[in-house]
């Protein structure tokens, strides 16, 4: 006897080969049994998949649910996607190891480069954890819906180690030593690699970098290594600053490990250089060397009041802003002084400096204002607004801002807007398509559906690719690069991770606004189109209607991982 059979579905088995129709998939004790037409198998449960199609659920690789995942083991919407496993600690932002007095500070950099509500945090976060492996247990002891992998967090490790020096100076090599050694006990402990970021746009409370920016060579080599030393381990990281493609080649030469790079983004200021950067990957592929470039399938679409705009923080003349709150922060935007330095670097900015806003004006739109009187700016852009008014645009945005004690929405399409470039970097050899963000920016974005938009609008409307190509993207490859065994396939033996959809109408909704986050703060949020049902070994976790409403502990935090060889 079965615990489920699916039968007669279109069967997309995460390889890339062509479906098969008419196909059964029996299921017993979370791994998949058989897979074949017409088994004459029982089960106790049946479903008949009669004109849907079936595939492996989603990989999504890059994640910041760190925090979520303590008070929401749902971790929704991308339950609800079809994602049956996340990986999470990208970028470095994670929020183990920590002592108790760190907790605070690491908190409030969480507010600024994840753009997550501190009250949210306070009031969320369940702290029965100091180091890492403590971590994985606490996850493990309280369940989660879907698979969990973890990566080591430099930043974390920082604080940890430098305490109040994390963000403010080079570790001695004895601190490094003392990095390292957290990281080797966390890859024995199951951690999935190692994450960083050295992005100028990675900034923490009051506008101090993240501390993984502040990091020399030698404590970025060092503890690369130290990941890579037991021959497992994927190391992760949004480039930036020294970590240029070809320094990133050196060092996963020298460590002899996978390395995943992140984001690989079109930016119309700099337009041809997320191209490069993924022809850089690929000449060192041939090389023999393990790189793969992040790319993202959706628009960055970024909304904003002026009390957090994210989208200005890699202007170093924004710096200030970032310090200051309530009448103290209105009193500065309203400073010509503050004002003309803003405009006078994004007009002349700094050498090889890649920013996510260069002054493109025109992608910055008023999504909703709170006074009548300024209804009609709505859903209009800023650059069309402030040549009508006879304002730099900046002036306006600020203008507009302070009159509405700082609660205007904007909305910012700052990368990725271009489809005619979005599309070569989705077909690129050296590409993996992820970079959902989900979990954080959650008032800004909400791309945990990324893997149903790509079918839904690169396959089905597009043609970029076909469906099984697509279904590969999101599930067998990300398997095979971060070696999670037994995953990312419909197979007999591997766990029974399964996506039940009509490919005919897959995507995502529109966005909007729910209010389920501790202390009901909102966040951005949108319905899954096309689902049917979500199984993370072998047990449902959403039907498809928008909430994951099944099982919550179905989920496993995934520990072992493949050597690279």
């Amino acid at each position: 006897m079965q615990d489920l059979i699916i039968r007669n579905v279109n069967l997309f088995d995460g390889s890339g080969s062509e479906s098969i129709n008419g196909t059964d998939v029996a299921v017993k004790d979370g791994k998949i049994t058989q897979v074949g037409r017409a088994l004459g198998l029982d089960a106790a449960e049946v479903i008949d998949g009669t004109g849907k199609s079936l595939m492996p659920g989603i990989i999504d690789t890059h994640t910041h649910y760190d925090a979520q995942i303590t008070w929401d083991p749902t971790v929704t919407p991308s339950s609800a996607h079809g994602v049956t496993t996340v990986l999470i600690g990208n970028c470095g932002f994670t929020i183990a190891p920590s002592k108790p007095a760190d907790r605070e500070l690491l908190m409030k950099n969480l507010t600024q480069v994840e753009g997550m509500s501190l009250d949210v945090l306070r009031e969320g976060i369940n702290w029965d954890f100091e180091s890492f492996e403590e971590y994985l247990a606490m996850i493990e002891r309280q369940g989660v819906a879907v698979n969990v992998g973890a990566f080591i967090g430099h930043s974390a490790l920082r604080n940890y180690v430098l305490g109040d020096d994390a963000s403010k100076r080079v570790a001695t090599p004895a601190e490094v030593e003392a990095m390292a050694h957290l990281i080797r006990n966390g890859m024995k402990a199951g951690a999935i690699g190692f994450a960083t970021s050295y992005s100028p746009q990675h900034n923490g409370w009051g506008g101090i970098p993240m501390p993984s920016r502040i990091a020399d060579e030698f404590e970025f080599t060092e503890l690369v290594k130290a990941m890579g030393e037991a021959g497992k381990g994927v190391f992760m990281i949004t480039k930036g600053g020294i970590a240029n493609v070809a320094f990133l080649e050196k060092v996963a030469a020298e460590a002899g490990c996978p390395m995943m790079i992140a984001a690989i983004l079109h930016n119309s200021t700099l337009p041809d250089l997320a191209l490069s950067d993924l022809n850089e990957i690929k000449a060192a592929r041939a090389r023999g060397i393990e790189l793969y470039g992040q790319v993202a399938c959706t628009p960055i679409t970024y909304d904003f009041t002026l009390a957090g705009a994210y989208p200005f923080e890699g202007i170093q003349a924004w710096n200030p802003a970032m310090k200051l709150q309530g009448e103290e922060l209105k009193m500065l935007l309203a400073s010509n002084e503050f004002r003309n330095a803003v405009k006078n670097e994004i007009e002349n900015p700094p050498a090889g400096i890649r920013r996510l806003f260069n002054g493109d004006w025109h992608k910055i739109e008023v999504l909703m204002t709170t006074q009548e009187q300024h209804r009609k700016y709505d859903q209009r852009n800023v650059g069309e607004l402030a040549a009508a008014e006879g304002k730099h645009p900046l002036d306006f945005l600020l203008d507009l801002g302070l009159a509405e004690n700082l609660a205007t929405e904007f909305t910012a399409m700052l990368l990725n807007s271009d489809e005619d470039e979005i599309q070569k970097l989705l077909v690129h050899d050296a590409a993996s398509v992820a970079l959902s963000d989900a979990g954080a920016h959650l008032t800004f974005i909400c791309d945990a559906g990324f893997g149903l938009h790509l079918m839904g609008h690169w396959t089905r409307d597009k043609g970029i690719m076909t469906l099984p190509q697509a279904v590969h993207e999101l599930t067998a490859k990300p398997a095979r690069i971060f070696r999670i065994p037994k995953r990312g396939l419909i197979a007999e033996g591997y766990f029974a991770d399964l996506l039940l959809f009509d490919p005919a109408t897959v995507g995502r909704s529109a966005r909007y606004k729910v209010h389920d986050l501790p202390g009901g703060n909102s966040r951005l949020h949108t319905d899954p189109l096309g689902v049917f049902g979500v199984w993370v070994n072998g047990k449902k976790i959403s039907d498809g209607k928008g909430q994951a409403n099944g099982d919550h502990k179905a989920g496993m935090v995934i520990r072992d991982f493949e050597h690279w060889s």
